[in-house]
Protein backbone atom coordinates (compact mmCIF):
# COMPACT_ATOMS: atom_id res chain seq x y z
CA UNK A 1 0.00 0.00 0.00
CA UNK A 2 1.34 3.49 -1.08
CA UNK A 3 -0.25 6.94 -0.14
CA UNK A 4 -3.67 4.94 0.46
CA UNK A 5 -3.50 3.53 -2.89
CA UNK A 6 -2.77 -0.60 -3.75
CA UNK A 7 0.16 -0.74 -5.77
CA UNK A 8 -0.04 -3.38 -8.56
CA UNK A 9 2.94 -5.23 -9.74
CA UNK A 10 2.94 -5.17 -14.24
CA UNK A 11 1.42 -7.94 -16.39
CA UNK A 12 4.13 -7.37 -18.75
CA UNK A 13 7.21 -5.46 -19.78
CA UNK A 14 7.47 -3.53 -22.32
CA UNK A 15 11.18 -3.33 -23.93
CA UNK A 16 12.65 0.24 -25.01
CA UNK A 17 13.21 -0.85 -28.56
CA UNK A 18 9.02 -1.53 -28.95
CA UNK A 19 8.50 1.62 -27.08
CA UNK A 20 10.52 3.61 -29.47
CA UNK A 21 8.81 2.33 -32.24
CA UNK A 22 5.34 3.19 -30.98
CA UNK A 23 7.21 7.03 -30.65
CA UNK A 24 5.98 9.39 -33.32
CA UNK A 25 8.98 10.66 -35.64
CA UNK A 26 9.37 13.95 -34.06
CA UNK A 27 9.68 12.80 -31.15
CA UNK A 28 12.60 10.55 -32.38
CA UNK A 29 14.73 12.64 -33.90
CA UNK A 30 14.55 16.00 -31.10
CA UNK A 31 13.84 13.94 -27.87
CA UNK A 32 12.96 16.29 -25.58
CA UNK A 33 11.66 15.04 -21.89
CA UNK A 34 7.97 17.25 -22.35
CA UNK A 35 7.13 15.22 -25.28
CA UNK A 36 8.37 12.53 -24.83
CA UNK A 37 6.08 12.25 -21.91
CA UNK A 38 3.14 13.79 -23.41
CA UNK A 39 4.00 10.83 -26.37
CA UNK A 40 3.75 8.22 -23.76
CA UNK A 41 0.72 9.45 -22.43
CA UNK A 42 -1.15 9.53 -25.59
CA UNK A 43 -0.05 5.72 -26.23
CA UNK A 44 -1.64 5.01 -22.66
CA UNK A 45 -4.92 7.18 -23.45
CA UNK A 46 -5.14 5.49 -27.06
CA UNK A 47 -4.60 2.00 -25.70
CA UNK A 48 -1.18 1.53 -27.68
CA UNK A 49 0.41 1.30 -24.25
CA UNK A 50 -1.85 -1.11 -22.05
CA UNK A 51 -1.99 -0.71 -18.18
CA UNK A 52 -0.12 -2.30 -15.17
CA UNK A 53 2.50 -2.73 -18.01
CA UNK A 54 6.44 -2.29 -16.87
CA UNK A 55 8.23 0.48 -18.69
CA UNK A 56 11.66 -0.07 -19.60
CA UNK A 57 14.34 1.27 -17.39
CA UNK A 58 15.50 4.78 -18.13
CA UNK A 59 19.00 4.23 -19.01
CA UNK A 60 17.59 1.17 -21.12
CA UNK A 61 15.15 3.84 -22.67
CA UNK A 62 17.58 6.53 -23.32
CA UNK A 63 20.07 4.06 -24.53
CA UNK A 64 17.12 3.11 -27.68
CA UNK A 65 16.07 7.12 -28.65
CA UNK A 66 20.34 8.66 -28.34
CA UNK A 67 18.98 10.60 -25.50
CA UNK A 68 19.96 11.68 -22.39
CA UNK A 69 19.29 10.05 -19.15
CA UNK A 70 18.30 13.05 -17.77
CA UNK A 71 15.60 13.10 -20.47
CA UNK A 72 13.88 10.08 -19.63
CA UNK A 73 13.91 10.77 -15.84
CA UNK A 74 12.34 14.33 -17.00
CA UNK A 75 9.39 12.73 -18.25
CA UNK A 76 9.12 9.78 -16.03
CA UNK A 77 8.40 12.39 -13.39
CA UNK A 78 6.24 14.42 -15.48
CA UNK A 79 4.21 10.63 -16.26
CA UNK A 80 4.26 9.98 -11.99
CA UNK A 81 3.05 14.16 -11.64
CA UNK A 82 0.40 13.23 -13.97
CA UNK A 83 -0.81 9.88 -12.34
CA UNK A 84 -0.20 8.03 -15.81
CA UNK A 85 2.69 5.96 -14.04
CA UNK A 86 4.02 4.59 -10.49
CA UNK A 87 7.42 4.03 -9.76
CA UNK A 88 8.29 1.90 -6.95
CA UNK A 89 12.08 0.94 -6.03
CA UNK A 90 13.15 -2.23 -7.08
CA UNK A 91 10.02 -2.86 -9.27
CA UNK A 92 10.32 -1.01 -11.83
CA UNK A 93 7.88 1.73 -13.87
CA UNK A 94 4.34 0.76 -14.78
CA UNK A 95 1.39 2.39 -16.22
CA UNK A 96 -1.80 3.47 -14.99
CA UNK A 97 -4.46 6.37 -15.70
CA UNK A 98 -4.90 8.81 -12.76
CA UNK A 99 -6.78 8.40 -9.61
CA UNK A 100 -10.47 8.59 -10.50
CA UNK A 101 -9.95 8.81 -14.16
CA UNK A 102 -12.18 6.29 -15.93
CA UNK A 103 -14.74 4.83 -13.01
CA UNK A 104 -17.67 2.89 -13.96
CA UNK A 105 -21.34 3.70 -12.99
CA UNK A 106 -24.51 2.25 -13.82
CA UNK A 107 -25.66 3.81 -17.20
CA UNK A 108 -27.78 1.37 -19.59
CA UNK A 109 -28.81 2.60 -22.79
CA UNK A 110 -31.37 1.11 -24.95
CA UNK A 111 -31.52 0.50 -28.54
CA UNK A 112 -33.29 2.92 -30.90
CA UNK A 113 -36.61 4.47 -29.28
CA UNK A 114 -35.15 3.62 -25.98
CA UNK A 115 -34.32 7.29 -25.54
CA UNK A 116 -37.03 10.34 -25.46
CA UNK A 117 -35.59 13.97 -25.05
CA UNK A 118 -38.47 16.73 -25.14
CA UNK A 119 -41.00 14.59 -27.47
CA UNK A 120 -37.89 13.14 -29.89
CA UNK A 121 -37.57 9.93 -30.10
CA UNK A 122 -33.85 10.33 -30.65
CA UNK A 123 -31.34 9.03 -33.11
CA UNK A 124 -29.76 5.70 -32.30
CA UNK A 125 -25.95 5.38 -33.22
CA UNK A 126 -24.84 3.07 -30.70
CA UNK A 127 -26.29 0.49 -32.32
CA UNK A 128 -24.16 -0.91 -35.59
CA UNK A 129 -26.60 -3.03 -37.25
CA UNK A 130 -28.90 -2.46 -40.26
CA UNK A 131 -32.91 -3.40 -40.31
CA UNK A 132 -34.48 -6.56 -42.01
CA UNK A 133 -34.46 -7.00 -45.22
CA UNK A 134 -38.09 -7.07 -45.93
CA UNK A 135 -38.29 -8.81 -49.24
CA UNK A 136 -35.62 -11.57 -47.88
CA UNK A 137 -37.19 -11.71 -44.66
CA UNK A 138 -41.01 -12.52 -46.44
CA UNK A 139 -39.35 -14.93 -48.50
CA UNK A 140 -37.98 -17.17 -45.61
CA UNK A 141 -41.05 -16.59 -43.48
CA UNK A 142 -42.98 -17.95 -46.37
CA UNK A 143 -40.63 -20.50 -46.60
CA UNK A 144 -40.70 -21.96 -43.29
CA UNK A 145 -44.52 -21.81 -42.76
CA UNK A 146 -45.12 -24.75 -44.21
CA UNK A 147 -42.21 -27.18 -42.63
CA UNK A 148 -42.90 -25.41 -39.45
CA UNK A 149 -45.88 -27.83 -38.61
CA UNK A 150 -43.88 -31.26 -39.28
CA UNK A 151 -40.96 -29.86 -36.59
CA UNK A 152 -43.96 -29.43 -34.57
CA UNK A 153 -44.99 -32.79 -34.42
CA UNK A 154 -41.90 -33.38 -32.25
CA UNK A 155 -40.43 -32.06 -28.92
CA UNK A 156 -38.61 -29.25 -30.40
CA UNK A 157 -35.35 -29.72 -28.48
CA UNK A 158 -32.44 -29.41 -30.78
CA UNK A 159 -29.01 -28.37 -28.61
CA UNK A 160 -27.07 -28.57 -31.24
CA UNK A 161 -29.30 -26.61 -33.17
CA UNK A 162 -31.74 -28.16 -36.60
CA UNK A 163 -29.44 -30.77 -38.44
CA UNK A 164 -30.34 -29.05 -42.20
CA UNK A 165 -29.25 -25.55 -40.54
CA UNK A 166 -25.81 -26.61 -39.04
CA UNK A 167 -25.26 -28.61 -42.27
CA UNK A 168 -26.06 -25.19 -44.47
CA UNK A 169 -23.44 -23.56 -42.00
CA UNK A 170 -20.70 -25.90 -42.40
CA UNK A 171 -21.44 -26.24 -46.17
CA UNK A 172 -21.03 -22.31 -46.29
CA UNK A 173 -17.17 -22.62 -44.15
CA UNK A 174 -16.72 -24.95 -46.75
CA UNK A 175 -17.55 -22.81 -49.64
CA UNK A 176 -15.03 -20.22 -47.99
CA UNK A 177 -12.28 -22.55 -47.86
CA UNK A 178 -12.82 -24.33 -44.41
CA UNK A 179 -13.50 -28.04 -45.06
CA UNK A 180 -16.12 -28.16 -42.11
CA UNK A 181 -18.91 -31.34 -41.16
CA UNK A 182 -21.88 -30.42 -39.77
CA UNK A 183 -20.47 -32.37 -36.68
CA UNK A 184 -18.10 -29.22 -36.18
CA UNK A 185 -21.01 -26.68 -35.40
CA UNK A 186 -23.22 -25.81 -32.52
CA UNK A 187 -26.33 -23.22 -33.72
CA UNK A 188 -26.45 -20.75 -30.98
CA UNK A 189 -28.55 -17.86 -30.12
CA UNK A 190 -26.70 -15.28 -31.67
CA UNK A 191 -22.63 -14.61 -31.36
CA UNK A 192 -22.77 -13.20 -28.04
CA UNK A 193 -24.24 -16.52 -26.75
CA UNK A 194 -21.57 -18.23 -28.70
CA UNK A 195 -19.02 -16.45 -27.14
CA UNK A 196 -19.99 -16.66 -23.75
CA UNK A 197 -20.48 -20.14 -24.14
CA UNK A 198 -17.07 -20.76 -25.41
CA UNK A 199 -15.56 -18.50 -22.37
CA UNK A 200 -17.40 -20.88 -19.85
CA UNK A 201 -16.11 -23.59 -21.18
CA UNK A 202 -12.07 -22.86 -21.84
CA UNK A 203 -11.77 -20.42 -19.11
CA UNK A 204 -11.91 -20.07 -15.08
CA UNK A 205 -12.15 -17.51 -13.21
CA UNK A 206 -8.95 -15.45 -12.79
CA UNK A 207 -7.59 -17.02 -16.15
CA UNK A 208 -5.73 -14.48 -18.77
CA UNK A 209 -7.04 -13.40 -22.02
CA UNK A 210 -6.40 -11.07 -24.41
CA UNK A 211 -7.90 -8.67 -26.93
CA UNK A 212 -7.77 -6.56 -29.33
CA UNK A 213 -7.77 -2.77 -27.97
CA UNK A 214 -10.11 -1.23 -28.56
CA UNK A 215 -12.39 -4.11 -29.56
CA UNK A 216 -16.25 -5.17 -29.06
CA UNK A 217 -17.79 -3.97 -26.25
CA UNK A 218 -19.91 -6.58 -25.12
CA UNK A 219 -17.32 -9.31 -25.60
CA UNK A 220 -15.34 -7.08 -23.08
CA UNK A 221 -18.24 -7.19 -20.72
CA UNK A 222 -18.64 -11.17 -21.25
CA UNK A 223 -14.86 -11.53 -19.87
CA UNK A 224 -15.60 -8.93 -17.09
CA UNK A 225 -18.43 -10.76 -16.07
CA UNK A 226 -16.44 -14.15 -16.12
CA UNK A 227 -13.93 -12.56 -13.60
CA UNK A 228 -10.94 -13.00 -16.28
CA UNK A 229 -7.78 -10.71 -16.39
CA UNK A 230 -7.67 -8.84 -19.83
CA UNK A 231 -4.89 -8.39 -21.53
CA UNK A 232 -4.14 -6.46 -25.10
CA UNK A 233 -3.09 -6.41 -28.79
CA UNK A 234 -2.79 -2.63 -29.47
CA UNK A 235 -4.99 -1.70 -32.73
CA UNK A 236 -4.35 1.63 -34.20
CA UNK A 237 -5.07 3.70 -37.17
CA UNK A 238 -2.70 1.78 -38.92
CA UNK A 239 -3.67 -1.76 -37.71
CA UNK A 240 -2.48 -4.51 -35.34
CA UNK A 241 0.91 -4.23 -33.70
CA UNK A 242 1.47 -7.82 -33.94
CA UNK A 243 5.17 -7.20 -32.28
CA UNK A 244 3.87 -6.30 -29.32
CA UNK A 245 0.75 -8.95 -29.48
CA UNK A 246 3.60 -11.56 -30.15
CA UNK A 247 5.06 -10.54 -27.63
CA UNK A 248 2.08 -10.26 -24.47
CA UNK A 249 1.03 -13.86 -26.12
CA UNK A 250 5.10 -14.82 -25.05
CA UNK A 251 4.58 -13.20 -21.70
CA UNK A 252 1.75 -13.96 -20.02
CA UNK A 253 0.47 -17.11 -22.32
CA UNK A 254 -2.91 -16.57 -21.75
CA UNK A 255 -6.04 -18.93 -21.60
CA UNK A 256 -7.48 -17.59 -24.34
CA UNK A 257 -7.44 -14.71 -27.28
CA UNK A 258 -10.33 -12.89 -29.11
CA UNK A 259 -9.93 -11.28 -32.06
CA UNK A 260 -12.00 -9.62 -34.90
CA UNK A 261 -9.90 -9.41 -37.71
CA UNK A 262 -12.35 -8.79 -40.23
CA UNK A 263 -13.52 -5.34 -40.54
CA UNK A 264 -12.99 -5.44 -36.71
CA UNK A 265 -15.04 -3.46 -34.78
CA UNK A 266 -14.92 -0.22 -34.27
CA UNK A 267 -12.32 0.33 -36.61
CA UNK A 268 -13.10 -1.59 -39.35
CA UNK A 269 -9.67 -2.85 -40.44
CA UNK A 270 -8.72 -5.89 -42.04
CA UNK A 271 -6.30 -8.18 -40.99
CA UNK A 272 -3.40 -9.07 -43.60
CA UNK A 273 -2.72 -12.27 -43.96
CA UNK A 274 0.93 -12.09 -43.11
CA UNK A 275 -0.52 -11.10 -39.74
CA UNK A 276 -2.87 -13.37 -39.64
CA UNK A 277 -0.30 -16.87 -39.74
CA UNK A 278 1.74 -14.64 -37.09
CA UNK A 279 -1.19 -14.74 -35.03
CA UNK A 280 -2.38 -18.36 -35.24
CA UNK A 281 1.46 -19.23 -34.98
CA UNK A 282 2.13 -17.39 -31.91
CA UNK A 283 -1.24 -19.04 -30.30
CA UNK A 284 0.10 -22.23 -31.20
CA UNK A 285 3.05 -21.89 -29.59
CA UNK A 286 1.76 -20.64 -26.35
CA UNK A 287 -1.47 -23.56 -26.49
CA UNK A 288 -3.98 -20.45 -26.67
CA UNK A 289 -7.23 -21.07 -28.02
CA UNK A 290 -7.89 -18.58 -30.52
CA UNK A 291 -11.18 -17.17 -30.78
CA UNK A 292 -12.34 -15.56 -34.22
CA UNK A 293 -15.29 -13.52 -34.25
CA UNK A 294 -17.04 -13.31 -38.10
CA UNK A 295 -20.01 -12.06 -37.04
CA UNK A 296 -18.97 -8.66 -39.74
CA UNK A 297 -16.78 -10.71 -41.95
CA UNK A 298 -19.21 -10.42 -44.87
CA UNK A 299 -19.12 -6.83 -44.44
CA UNK A 300 -16.69 -6.26 -47.27
CA UNK A 301 -17.20 -2.54 -48.85
CA UNK A 302 -13.97 -2.14 -50.67
CA UNK A 303 -12.51 -5.54 -51.43
CA UNK A 304 -13.70 -9.28 -51.47
CA UNK A 305 -14.71 -10.89 -48.27
CA UNK A 306 -12.22 -12.78 -46.61
CA UNK A 307 -11.54 -16.28 -46.06
CA UNK A 308 -11.98 -17.86 -42.63
CA UNK A 309 -8.81 -17.21 -40.91
CA UNK A 310 -9.02 -21.13 -39.46
CA UNK A 311 -8.12 -21.97 -43.09
CA UNK A 312 -4.64 -20.42 -43.31
CA UNK A 313 -3.53 -23.27 -40.91
CA UNK A 314 -1.62 -26.10 -42.19
CA UNK A 315 -3.32 -29.40 -41.79
CA UNK A 316 -4.28 -30.36 -38.18
CA UNK A 317 -3.09 -26.80 -37.17
CA UNK A 318 -6.28 -25.39 -36.75
CA UNK A 319 -7.82 -27.51 -34.00
CA UNK A 320 -6.95 -24.50 -31.22
CA UNK A 321 -9.12 -21.91 -33.41
CA UNK A 322 -12.64 -21.30 -32.47
CA UNK A 323 -15.08 -18.90 -34.70
CA UNK A 324 -18.54 -17.77 -34.28
CA UNK A 325 -20.28 -15.78 -36.21
CA UNK A 326 -23.88 -14.62 -36.75
CA UNK A 327 -26.69 -13.43 -38.90
CA UNK A 328 -27.33 -10.27 -36.66
CA UNK A 329 -24.88 -7.76 -38.57
CA UNK A 330 -26.06 -9.23 -42.27
CA UNK A 331 -29.78 -9.42 -41.61
CA UNK A 332 -31.21 -8.68 -38.54
CA UNK A 333 -30.20 -8.45 -34.92
CA UNK A 334 -33.78 -9.60 -33.83
CA UNK A 335 -32.84 -13.41 -35.14
CA UNK A 336 -31.14 -14.61 -32.88
CA UNK A 337 -29.49 -17.11 -34.65
CA UNK A 338 -25.41 -17.94 -34.70
CA UNK A 339 -22.77 -20.19 -34.51
CA UNK A 340 -19.64 -21.66 -33.31
CA UNK A 341 -17.15 -23.59 -35.50
CA UNK A 342 -14.60 -25.83 -33.75
CA UNK A 343 -13.64 -29.53 -33.51
CA UNK A 344 -16.55 -32.23 -33.12
CA UNK A 345 -15.64 -32.83 -29.38
CA UNK A 346 -15.91 -29.25 -28.61
CA UNK A 347 -19.11 -29.10 -29.79
CA UNK A 348 -20.39 -32.04 -28.08
CA UNK A 349 -18.80 -29.98 -25.19
CA UNK A 350 -20.36 -26.67 -25.87
CA UNK A 351 -23.60 -28.16 -26.12
CA UNK A 352 -23.87 -29.90 -22.47
CA UNK A 353 -22.94 -26.10 -21.12
CA UNK A 354 -25.28 -24.95 -23.47
CA UNK A 355 -27.98 -27.42 -22.59
CA UNK A 356 -27.15 -26.17 -18.69
CA UNK A 357 -28.39 -22.55 -20.08
CA UNK A 358 -31.27 -22.52 -21.95
CA UNK A 359 -32.28 -25.81 -23.28
CA UNK A 360 -32.71 -25.53 -26.54
CA UNK A 361 -32.64 -22.60 -29.32
CA UNK A 362 -35.94 -21.29 -31.05
CA UNK A 363 -36.73 -23.87 -33.84
CA UNK A 364 -38.49 -20.67 -35.78
CA UNK A 365 -36.04 -18.57 -35.83
CA UNK A 366 -33.47 -21.35 -36.68
CA UNK A 367 -36.23 -22.46 -39.61
CA UNK A 368 -35.90 -19.13 -41.03
CA UNK A 369 -32.71 -18.44 -40.46
CA UNK A 370 -31.74 -21.38 -43.22
CA UNK A 371 -32.95 -19.93 -46.45
CA UNK A 372 -31.90 -16.49 -45.46
CA UNK A 373 -27.71 -18.12 -45.00
CA UNK A 374 -28.00 -20.05 -48.40
CA UNK A 375 -29.79 -16.96 -50.16
CA UNK A 376 -27.08 -14.48 -48.47
CA UNK A 377 -24.54 -14.74 -51.57
CA UNK A 378 -27.60 -13.18 -53.74
CA UNK A 379 -29.55 -10.69 -51.38
CA UNK A 380 -26.29 -9.40 -50.13
CA UNK A 381 -24.68 -6.74 -52.69
CA UNK A 382 -27.88 -4.70 -52.42
CA UNK A 383 -27.56 -4.20 -48.37
CA UNK A 384 -23.62 -3.64 -49.05
CA UNK A 385 -24.22 -0.71 -51.91
CA UNK A 386 -26.53 0.30 -49.78
CA UNK A 387 -23.68 0.51 -46.74
CA UNK A 388 -21.39 1.95 -49.14
CA UNK A 389 -23.69 4.94 -50.11
CA UNK A 390 -24.61 5.43 -45.76
CA UNK A 391 -20.74 5.31 -45.48
CA UNK A 392 -20.14 8.15 -48.06
CA UNK A 393 -23.60 10.26 -46.67
CA UNK A 394 -21.58 10.10 -43.28
CA UNK A 395 -18.23 11.01 -44.35
CA UNK A 396 -19.69 13.87 -46.47
CA UNK A 397 -22.03 15.07 -42.80
CA UNK A 398 -18.44 14.61 -40.72
CA UNK A 399 -16.43 17.05 -42.85
CA UNK A 400 -19.53 19.53 -43.18
CA UNK A 401 -19.94 20.06 -39.81
CA UNK A 402 -17.03 18.31 -37.79
CA UNK A 403 -14.05 18.90 -40.48
CA UNK A 404 -11.81 19.38 -37.20
CA UNK A 405 -12.45 15.49 -36.58
CA UNK A 406 -10.53 12.66 -38.48
CA UNK A 407 -11.16 8.90 -39.01
CA UNK A 408 -9.26 6.48 -41.41
CA UNK A 409 -11.47 4.51 -43.91
CA UNK A 410 -11.64 0.46 -43.02
CA UNK A 411 -12.26 -1.61 -46.43
CA UNK A 412 -15.28 -2.58 -44.55
CA UNK A 413 -17.37 -2.96 -41.67
CA UNK A 414 -20.74 -0.82 -40.06
CA UNK A 415 -18.49 2.08 -38.91
CA UNK A 416 -15.91 4.77 -38.49
CA UNK A 417 -13.75 5.47 -35.33
CA UNK A 418 -13.81 9.21 -35.09
CA UNK A 419 -10.46 10.75 -33.59
CA UNK A 420 -12.37 13.99 -31.77
CA UNK A 421 -8.56 15.43 -31.14
CA UNK A 422 -9.03 15.79 -27.52
CA UNK A 423 -9.96 13.66 -24.93
CA UNK A 424 -13.90 14.58 -24.47
CA UNK A 425 -15.73 11.37 -25.95
CA UNK A 426 -17.89 10.83 -22.90
CA UNK A 427 -18.49 14.15 -21.70
CA UNK A 428 -19.55 15.01 -25.59
CA UNK A 429 -21.72 11.45 -25.50
CA UNK A 430 -22.96 12.81 -22.45
CA UNK A 431 -24.65 16.22 -23.82
CA UNK A 432 -25.04 14.41 -27.49
CA UNK A 433 -27.86 12.27 -25.40
CA UNK A 434 -29.91 15.48 -24.07
CA UNK A 435 -29.81 16.23 -28.16
CA UNK A 436 -31.53 13.45 -28.71
CA UNK A 437 -28.51 11.12 -30.11
CA UNK A 438 -26.82 7.91 -28.64
CA UNK A 439 -23.37 7.44 -29.85
CA UNK A 440 -20.68 4.92 -28.75
CA UNK A 441 -18.51 6.67 -26.58
CA UNK A 442 -14.91 5.23 -27.40
CA UNK A 443 -13.67 4.69 -23.68
CA UNK A 444 -16.55 1.86 -23.84
CA UNK A 445 -14.87 0.01 -26.64
CA UNK A 446 -11.33 0.03 -24.42
CA UNK A 447 -9.54 -3.08 -22.72
CA UNK A 448 -8.27 -0.21 -19.78
CA UNK A 449 -11.87 2.17 -18.28
CA UNK A 450 -10.68 5.61 -19.90
CA UNK A 451 -8.69 4.82 -22.66
CA UNK A 452 -10.04 5.83 -26.22
CA UNK A 453 -11.24 9.20 -24.88
CA UNK A 454 -11.01 11.03 -27.77
CA UNK A 455 -12.64 8.54 -29.92
CA UNK A 456 -16.61 7.91 -30.68
CA UNK A 457 -17.73 5.02 -33.04
CA UNK A 458 -20.27 6.32 -35.53
CA UNK A 459 -22.11 3.82 -37.11
CA UNK A 460 -23.31 4.30 -40.85
CA UNK A 461 -26.41 1.62 -40.24
CA UNK A 462 -29.39 5.00 -40.83
CA UNK A 463 -30.33 6.49 -43.76
CA UNK A 464 -28.78 9.49 -45.14
CA UNK A 465 -31.05 11.99 -43.78
CA UNK A 466 -30.95 10.89 -40.19
CA UNK A 467 -27.18 10.32 -40.60
CA UNK A 468 -26.30 13.96 -41.17
CA UNK A 469 -28.91 15.25 -38.83
CA UNK A 470 -27.30 13.53 -36.07
CA UNK A 471 -23.81 14.40 -37.28
CA UNK A 472 -25.55 18.11 -37.15
CA UNK A 473 -26.53 17.33 -33.50
CA UNK A 474 -22.93 15.99 -32.80
CA UNK A 475 -21.55 18.92 -33.95
CA UNK A 476 -23.47 21.56 -32.07
CA UNK A 477 -22.78 19.86 -28.36
CA UNK A 478 -19.21 19.82 -29.68
CA UNK A 479 -18.78 23.34 -30.39
CA UNK A 480 -21.02 24.58 -27.65
CA UNK A 481 -19.86 27.76 -26.05
CA UNK A 482 -19.54 25.57 -22.83
CA UNK A 483 -15.97 23.65 -22.65
CA UNK A 484 -16.50 19.87 -22.67
CA UNK A 485 -14.39 18.23 -19.97
CA UNK A 486 -13.16 14.97 -19.34
CA UNK A 487 -15.63 12.92 -17.96
CA UNK A 488 -15.83 9.86 -16.09
CA UNK A 489 -16.95 6.94 -18.15
CA UNK A 490 -20.62 5.62 -17.62
CA UNK A 491 -20.71 2.46 -19.95
CA UNK A 492 -23.54 1.80 -22.51
CA UNK A 493 -25.05 -0.32 -24.19
CA UNK A 494 -23.95 -1.09 -27.70
CA UNK A 495 -23.81 -3.52 -30.05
Amino acid sequence: MANGRVVQTADRTLGSRQLAALLPSEVLARPGYRSLADAVRTLILDGRIALRVRLPAERELAEALGASRATVTGAYDLLRESGYVRSRRGSGTWTELPEGHGAVGAHLLLGSGGYQADGDPGIDLAIAALGAPEDSLTEALAWAAPRLPGLARSPGYHPFGLPDLRSAVAERFTRRGLATRPEQILVTAGAQQAFSLVVSLLCGPGDRVVTENPTYANALDALRHARLRTGSIAVSDAGWDMEIAESTLRQTVPRLAYVVPDFHNPTGLLMPQELRLRLLAATRRTGTWLVVDETIADIALDVPAPAPLASLAPRGGAEHVVTIGSLSKTHWGGLRVGWVRATAKMITELAAVKVAADMTGSVLDQLVAQPLLEGLERTLPARLAQLRGQREALERALERHTPEWSWERGPGGLSLWVDLGEPVGSALAERAGACGVHVGRGARFGVDPGTFEHRLRIPYTLGPELLDEAVRRLAAAFHDGVPLAPAVERPHWVA
